[in-house]
């Protein structure tokens, strides 16, 4: 059987099996990888450079971070102060939400759910109402404005290296409105989606503010560490797994620090013990996999598809990239599937006479978009559905998509009317 078709075939069993079975999608994902490198799709030789390790290395040291901020009680104080400000939990959802959104403008959204979630963990608890909607809401937000500046999202820091773009140059870029402003726009327009989803949530609120914050230090390391992130991102060149190395930083800092706070040190096991291993496992195995159906042909078969069939309408391809980056992006990796179609997307703009930017913005919004239709899409969905599953809570493909749908839908095709009306001439 011809490589490609077999790679295809794994990867599409891959994916059936890890919405199927939810609460096993690490085995699922680690078992296919260990299929590819037998198979031989995948090279062994390049299992290393396959895996994202400053990913991995951002989600550990991230979790290790949060795990000592809700250690210190700090969220439950924040969720009593947010019920002091909102009429009814419909209101507290959307709230969160939008927090979460503005916090990914800046830091990586994996990131950003990891500290956002446990918030509203403690609201829905607080309120005894299912936390599962509540924290897809929360991944959802953060996957969307991910794509508003340099720093919120690894495709972001993608396309802005490849096209030679800075901080600035996603708000106003050559005399026009950046991509920033269409995410934004996609973002404000979710109001009203999550209102409406969460519209019998009439519950409310009436909170009071009882919780005592045991320790200050863990809220200072997770200030830190988002301007640690933005700090990083102003510097060029600077080594790959930078914004890695700064979350597991600190996080060892808070580590030492409970260290020699407790003594004993029982408070830092713990917080070790709470690391979620399976969803670090799960990711590794996905990375192998993307890895291997690239290595395999399979994307590049995509690309040549969208190529052939754009022609020569302007309007036609564009709509074609956004529309297919949605669909993939829903079902694979956008990191890999972002790498490799940004030189396709350069080439169809230069065989089309423009530049490159209005299918390169099409497809960040596409992909970044895309990944909030499905579990599995996105890193940030798989972590925050990891969080739930640690507190006990199954979630369904149906709970995710309930939210996820209309989500996207209603932010991808603003996001991408506005792409093109500044950008198409």
């Amino acid at each position: 059987m011809n490589s490609m078709i077999l790679a295809l075939i794994l990867f599409a069993v891959m994916y059936a099996l890890l919405l199927i079975f939810a609460e096993h999608r690490w085995i699922t994902a680690l078992s296919a990888a260990l299929v590819f490198l037998v198979l031989g799709i995948l090279p062994w030789r390049e299992v290393l450079g396959a895996i994202n390790w400053n990913v991995l290395m951002m989600l550990a040291g991230t979790m290790v971070t949060v795990e000592l901020f809700v250690q210190s009680n700090m969220p439950a104080r924040m969720a009593e102060k947010l019920l002091q400000k909102v009429p009814n939990v419909q209101w507290a959802v959307v709230a969160l939400s939008l927090f979460s959104g503005v916090i990914s403008a800046f830091v990586d959204n994996v990131a950003t759910v990891l500290m956002v979630a446990p918030v509203g963990l403690a609201v829905a608890k607080k309120l005894k109402t299912n936390p599962v909607p509540v924290i897809i809401a929360i991944a959802v937000s953060s996957n969307l404005q991910g794509a508003a500046t340099l720093v919120g999202d690894t495709t972001s820091i993608l396309l802005a290296g490849y096209v030679n773009m800075n901080f600035n140059d996603f708000f106003w870029f050559q005399g026009r409105l950046g991509i920033a402003w269409a995410v934004e726009l996609g973002a404000l327009l979710t109001v009203p989606v999550l209102l409406w989803l969460f519209r019998r949530e009439k519950e409310k609120v009436r909170g009071e503010v009882t919780a005592q914050v045991r320790d200050y230090v863990p809220t200072w390391l997770m200030i830190g560490t988002v301007l640690l992130l933005i700090l990083a991102s102003q510097f060029e060149n600077r080594p790959e797994n930078t914004n890695g190395l700064i979350c597991c930083g600190v996080a060892l800092v808070g580590l030492i620090y409970e260290l020699i706070r407790q003594k004993n040190g029982k408070l830092a096991l713990d917080v070790l013990k709470a690391v979620d291993y399976k969803t670090l496992a799960l990711l590794t195995g996905l990375f192998l996999v993307i890895q291997g159906i690239t290595e395999a042909g399979v994307i590049d078969a995509i690309a040549d598809f969208l190529q052939r069939i754009g022609g020569g309408s302007v309007l036609l391809t564009y709509t074609m990239i956004v529309g297919f980056s949605v669909l993939f992006s829903a079902f694979i990796d956008n990191i890999p599937y972002v790498a490799t179609m940004l030189p396709v997307v350069t080439s169809l703009s230069h065989l089309m006479g423009i530049e490159p930017y209005l299918f390169a913005f099409g497809l960040l919004i596409g992909a970044t978009l895309g990944g909030n239709i499905t579990p599995v899409g996105a890193s940030a969905n798989i972590a925050g559905i990891g969080i739930l599953q640690k507190e006990g809570y199954k979630v369904s493909t149906r709970d995710f998509l309930r939210i996820g749908v209309p989500f996207t839908l209603i932010a991808a095709v603003s996001g991408a009317l506005v792409i093109w009306f500044v950008w198409a001439r």
